[in-house]
């Protein structure tokens, strides 16, 4: 597969994970940047990202791991505040390492072996980082959740899933309305959604109505992802696909929280 048909069909992905191992859409998607410019001045990392997912992933590692992007704002006024000065407290506090594995094997899917080809890693020593990963961020404190889906059993699975997780569900909700009022009515410090909702409502509208009114994490649930993965407009930083594997939702979740960032959307 050639550079630029290895990008067209992997790069939503990508940014899917910048945006989450830096808990931020605005830095994730720098990061990528800086990968495609680096790519587009060197043909031996053109060759390689053109031989598979992992060695683009691989590529992208390399380049997080020096931090130019970040390096670039470090000394300019800083006028950040309240979810992204949380998140970037919390950073302070976990390896890069352990979440890059984390993200890897959960959100990502990368098998163990496949995560330690990225991270130059053995398969034994990526199980440990994951595992240790997960102890730090379940050490966050437990939240309320709302959870907008129309489908019964997949509610009733996300919300025995976050009840495992410590969280309390306060609410469930089918459409955009009942939405809006069950936020209104709990004030919950994370929403599950799902795109499409029973009346024909949108997920997406939905969390547009709640960011008005609060910052709150969203974790966002669908069957095609890439369709908000495009790049030209404001998208969730927290994406899982249907059908999702527990694992998968669990990291999203605990991501969500430990760097309790604000979705927006349009």
């Amino acid at each position: 597969m050639d550079f630029r048909q290895a990008l067209a069909e992997r790069l939503p992905l990508l940014r899917r994970y910048a945006r989450a191992l830096t808990g931020s859409q605005h830095s994730g998607d720098a990061y990528v940047r800086e990968l495609l410019e680096a790519a587009i001045a060197d043909n031996e990392l053109r060759q390689e990202i053109g031989e598979g997912r992992v060695a683009l992933y691989r590529a992208f590692t390399r380049i997080w791991s020096l931090g130019h992007v970040e390096l670039a704002h470090q000394g300019e006024p800083s006028d950040i505040g309240g979810a992204e000065a949380t998140a970037q407290a919390r950073l302070d506090r976990i390896p890069p390492e352990h979440r890059q594995a984390l993200l890897l094997t959960t959100v990502e899917e990368f098998t163990e072996r496949e995560a330690g080809e990225i991270l130059g890693l053995e398969a034994s020593e990526v199980a440990a980082l994951v595992a240790r990963a997960v102890a730090e961020i379940d050490d966050e404190t437990a939240t309320e959740v709302l959870i907008i889906e129309d489908e019964p059993l997949i509610a009733m699975q996300l919300e025995a899933l976050v009840s495992d997780l410590g969280h309390a569900v306060v609410a469930t909700a089918s459409t955009r309305t009942q939405a809006v009022e069950a936020f209104t009515r709990t004030a919950p410090g994370l929403v599950l959604a799902d795109i499409q909702l029973a009346d024909q409502s949108s997920g997406i509208d939905a969390v547009e109505d709640i960011l008005k009114m609060a910052s709150v994490p969203v974790v966002f649930v669908t069957a095609y992802p890439e369709r908000l993965l495009t790049g030209e407009r404001p998208e969730p930083t927290y994406l899982v696909t249907k059908p999702f594997r527990e694992d998968t939702l669990r990291a999203a979740i605990s991501q969500a929280l430990f760097f309790n960032s604000t979705v927006r959307i349009g």
